[in-house]
């Protein structure tokens, strides 16, 4: 196995404008640290997606004593690479997650699998009035903003990582969507039966899967080669999905590494573009 020249050491680096920091754990480069409190939900719009963008990361939050929670969007039933498993390709993917995350240190109890179907989460877009059918129903409605709402609410992140928004796969950019809505409704008064709302938005971080970030990420996570391994190791869970050996080199080609990218979610505040219409040097008007 390549280990690029790295040393073993863990190792964190945060671009802040110009400023370089590092330190060895998450909570020395981390802006906005809460101690104990730090609570982190992996949003994963299908169920090896977390591993891939975010293996590393798992291990690195629990060294520090982070609870984390992962939410498994879809049914992986368009996962099938053969045909004898279309009927069951589900059920061996359920097996095959809870045997991934579980040896990476998360409780199954912590392991939450939603069930919309995959590859059509563009018909889940959004709150509607649940049918009598609908598997994913929460308080008599279902949809993905219901389902993120309820799931922010009751799990209280303090941050959230999910898969850059410039992945390829349509699941992927309707999750990352709808989460950032959701984040809206959550710290709102709207839906109380989903519970009560946030006290603070949770912090949202992109996790490079298929893409490359639609910019530049800030935060470089470096562990021992161990970690690495443990990684493979939990992607290699993953029997089933054989398309995903080229995602697989490319991970164990880079070495002990992942890097996250920050959201900014605010809210329009019209003020932050007033300087840039002031008066500097000359005055053109136009009549």
């Amino acid at each position: 196995m390549e280990s690029n020249g790295m040393e073993s050491e863990f190792e964190f680096v945060r671009l802040v404008g110009d400023e370089r920091r590092v330190g060895t754990t998450l909570a020395s480069v981390s802006r906005h640290w809460q101690g104990d409190k730090e609570c982190f939900l992996f949003i994963s719009p299908h169920d090896d997606d977390v591993v891939l963008g975010g293996g590393l990361l798992l291990q690195l939050a629990q060294r520090e004593g982070v609870k984390i929670y992962i939410l498994i969007v879809t049914d992986g039933s368009m996962g099938y690479c053969s045909p004898e498993e279309k009927d069951t390709i589900s059920q061996i993917r359920y097996a095959e997650a809870y045997a991934c995350y579980q040896s990476l240190g998360i409780p199954k109890e912590n392991i939450i699998w939603v069930g919309y179907p995959d590859c059509q989460l563009v018909n889940s877009c959004g709150r509607k009035v649940a049918g009598p059918t609908d598997i994913c129903a929460i308080e008599g409605y279902s949809g993905l903003q219901n389902t993120f709402t309820y799931y922010l609410r009751k799990i209280r992140p303090t941050q959230c990582f999910l898969p850059t928004s410039n992945d390829l796969h349509p699941d992927h950019q309707i999750s990352h969507a709808e989460l950032l809505i959701s984040l809206f409704h959550a710290s709102g008064n709207i839906w109380p039966e989903l519970g009560p709302a946030l006290e603070r938005v949770p912090y949202v971080h992109e996790m490079g899967v298929y893409c490359d970030f639609p910019e530049p990420p800030k935060l470089r996570m470096r562990a021992p080669l161990s970690y690495l391994e443990r990684k493979l190791e939990g992607i290699a869970a993953f029997q089933s999905q054989k398309q995903i050996g080229a995602l697989i080199d490319i991970v164990r080609k880079t070495g002990p590494e992942e890097y996250l990218r920050a959201l900014r979610f605010s809210l329009y505040q019209p003020v932050r573009y007033r300087n840039q219409f002031e008066v500097k040097q000359s005055i053109h008007y136009i009549r």
